[in-house]
């Protein structure tokens, strides 16, 4: 079964093209790499659609366009439709009668449109006074699911709200009552009463009329913020029953990952009615079955844990009986798609290093793992959609290559729907990739990956990339930001660890980080790098420098304190330097407390793992950066790092974006942040 996974190196290559010799990988190639996204299909299965974002090289502008592949042409090449120059397009989604519907900015504001796949003009379907932030069409064709930040006092789709969230008097000061929840979040100061709300429309003559709010008194946001999207919302079979998820906006919302399912028939005039209130955890995902009877959804036992498990549950819609469908399977589910004859479910899950699809059977909740050759199938697996007769539509990419689009039959075939990046990448030097398992803290096994240039020779250096989170993984996936394949090419081999606490290995092994920030990953680092050196003589670990963001960050500040004979240098991006300040200063409560043992005062060896008591063992050379709209770990942390270097005489750089937040996201900000980083490795570093 895991046969893939036993092999200690394989070869890949960005295309099948690839020449032998070709030139380094550069920041600005990862830059300007088009971005495929959003994959859909008409119901017939004939048209497939998606997003691309095109980023131009010399002002690094970025446009995203949709894109559309007739299945039924002879050559099946992707065409661009909808296009408006200087506009971005969307969103792509089919309705019922094999319309494209589509959002836009072409009218000034964000709106839906719609285009006939066949060809024609597009028609813009809305026009709100509020920005459409996503939406969903109705099985029948005749309603819209729309959403957008919306004050509560507003009944339409937007309205001149008479409370904007201003402080009175006549300065600029925003004001923040007892009880306030969120005053700031993710990189935006929140706007007291204006929250992300879901309205419905009639669609007639192709237009959007007759909005009206289906969150009745409910107040929070959905999909939820930051990162929820459309997979929180669903529409029912039958065109009348709405599902969606929200966590209450109140006091209790810093330290509450109690998001809910909520049903609403939007024609009865019914408040919406809480599916999960029993659960006090995470119920998200909402997928209801083909024939209306069942309601999937992923759902997590433990309050406040942002990185429990999320396992299958079913719901019957006539009884309200629910069964957990996974439960006895030690994976957390991260999507959900019904098969259309329902009888089974597909889903994807963290496996070790890859994010595959895996099918459950509905009845029985048995999981399979689909399987084709390793180049098509391994990875990161997403945007699953099935499609009559048992194909897969789907998004692949790896730790090698960016995302395309591939189509899986019935019968486990494979094809290649796009090679969007073909030519860019046969411009590029080839990396070839090696799996790592070794003996980790308590004799655990614990898996990284070494990723270094195809072709080179001699003694490579280390980039020791140590992942974020800290429960998630640095898996065989393709990254826009920390980029191992990039890492490479200078000439060094980059080192990756799922280090204790990491995602896809079994929920004990993810929780096993808890109040242990700097105890087994650190030890796991540590015989990580030496079980690279061992397993590949190529790799010099004694001339390496680590780099890590956010909890890698942290960590990042732990080795100066605790392993200041490891590295040449380091880099630091939004770590962690002070535990007591980040308790009190970030914004997601339940993250820090949970992770950590609870507030501040009521924490056992609160200090144990905080860095700040061990800078006075700091030497190792250390660039740290971040950005200032970062209110997950405040720019603080690392102006606190940059002093406790500066007035050490250690060295050390800083890098401040004033216009990113806990990432760095834009294509010129990305480049000065590769740029400066490999000018801080090539400096520290010995080739």
């Amino acid at each position: 079964m895991r046969n893939h996974l036993l092999c200690s190196a394989i070869a890949l290559t960005a295309a099948l093209s690839v020449p032998a010799y070709a030139r380094p990988m550069t920041e600005t190639d990862l830059a300007t790499l088009n971005r495929v996204a959003a994959p859909t299909a008409s119901a017939d299965g004939r048209w497939v659609a998606y997003q691309m974002t095109e980023t131009a090289p010399d002002s690094f502008k970025r446009s995203t366009g949709l894109w559309l592949i007739d299945r039924h042409a002879k050559d099946g090449a992707p065409v661009r439709i909808a296009d408006t120059p200087g506009k971005n397009e969307s969103d792509p989604a089919f309705g019922p009668d094999g319309q494209l519907y589509f959002l836009s900015a072409a009218s000034g504001s964000s709106q839906l449109w719609r285009v006939d796949p066949k060809g024609g003009d597009a028609v813009q379907v809305t026009d709100t006074k509020a920005d459409i932030g996503g939406f969903k069409i109705s099985p029948d064709g005749k309603r819209l699911l729309a959403w957008g930040d919306i004050p509560r006092e507003c009944t339409d789709f937007g309205c001149d709200a008479k409370d904007k969230g201003e402080a009175p008097g006549p300065g600029t000061g925003r004001l923040y009552k007892d009880g306030a929840g969120f005053v700031r979040h993710w990189d935006s100061w929140e706007t007291p009463g204006t929250y992300s709300r879901p309205f419905v429309f009639n669609l007639e003559g192709g237009k959007a009329t007759a909005a009206r709010p289906i969150d009745a008194t409910l107040v929070g946001d959905t999909p939820s913020k930051p990162f929820g999207g459309g997979e929180e919302l669903a529409w029912g079979p039958d065109s009348r029953t709405i599902y969606f998820t929200l966590r209450k906006a109140d006091r209790d919302e810093p330290t509450s990952t109690n998001l809910d399912i909520y049903s609403v028939l939007v024609d009865a005039r019914m408040p919406p009615a809480n599916l999960t209130e029993g659960n006090k955890a995470t119920d998200t995902l909402p997928a209801p079955s083909p024939d209306g009877k069942w309601l999937a959804y992923a759902a997590m036992a433990r309050p406040t844990y942002e990185a429990d498990r999320q396992v299958l549950m079913l719901r019957n819609l006539d009884t309200g009986e629910t069964k957990k469908l996974t439960d006895a399977w030690d994976r957390s589910v991260g999507s959900i798609a019904w098969a259309p004859d329902g009888k089974s479910l597909y889903v994807t899950a963290q496996d070790v290093l890859d994010h595959p699809v895996f099918r459950v059977d509905a009845r029985t909740g048995k999981v399979e793992r689909l399987k084709a050759t390793a180049e098509q199938w391994e990875g990161n697996i997403g945007s699953v959609t099935p499609l009559p007769g048992g194909a897969l539509l789907y998004s692949r990419n790896s730790i090698a290559v960016p995302t395309d689009l591939w189509l899986r039959d019935a019968k486990g075939k494979v094809t290649r729907l796009t090679d969007v990046n073909r030519a860019q990448l046969a411009e590029i030097d080839p990396v070839k990739v090696e799996r790592l398992r070794f003996a980790g803290a308590n004799g655990d096994t614990v898996w990284g990956q070494i990723v270094k240039p195809a072709n080179a020779t001699g003694k490579l250096p280390v980039t020791f990339l140590v992942h974020g989170g800290p429960q998630s993984s640095f898996g065989n996936g393709w990254s826009t930001r920390w980029n191992p394949r990039l890492f490479s090419a200078p000439g060094y081999a980059a080192v990756t660890i799922d280090f204790h606490g990491s995602s896809g290995y079994g929920q004990a092994f993810t929780d096993s980080i808890n109040k242990d920030w700097g105890g087994k990953p650190l030890e796991d680092l540590k015989l990580g790098l030496a079980a690279a050196g061992a397993q590949d003589a190529q790799l010099d670990t004694a001339n390496a420098c680590a780099l890590g963001g956010s909890y890698g960050g942290y960590m990042m500040n732990w080795i100066a304190g605790n392993w200041n004979d490891g590295f040449k240098c380091l880099v630091n991006h939004a770590g962690v330097f002070d535990l007591r300040a980040m308790a009190f200063e970030t914004e997601e409560l339940w993250f820090d407390e949970w992770d950590h043992g609870g507030p501040w005062w009521t924490r056992r060896d609160a200090e144990k793992w905080n860095p700040v008591n061990h800078v006075t063992n700091w030497k190792t050379p250390m660039l740290v950066i971040h950005g200032e709209k970062d209110f997950r770990i405040p720019y603080s942390q690392s102006l606190a790092a940059f002093t406790a270097l500066q007035r050490q005489g250690i060295e050390g750089e800083l890098l401040v974006f004033p216009d990113e937040n806990h990432w760095i996201l834009k294509g010129q900000n990305s480049v000065q942040w590769y740029q400066t980083v490999f000018g801080w490795l090539n400096k520290h570093l010995k080739k």
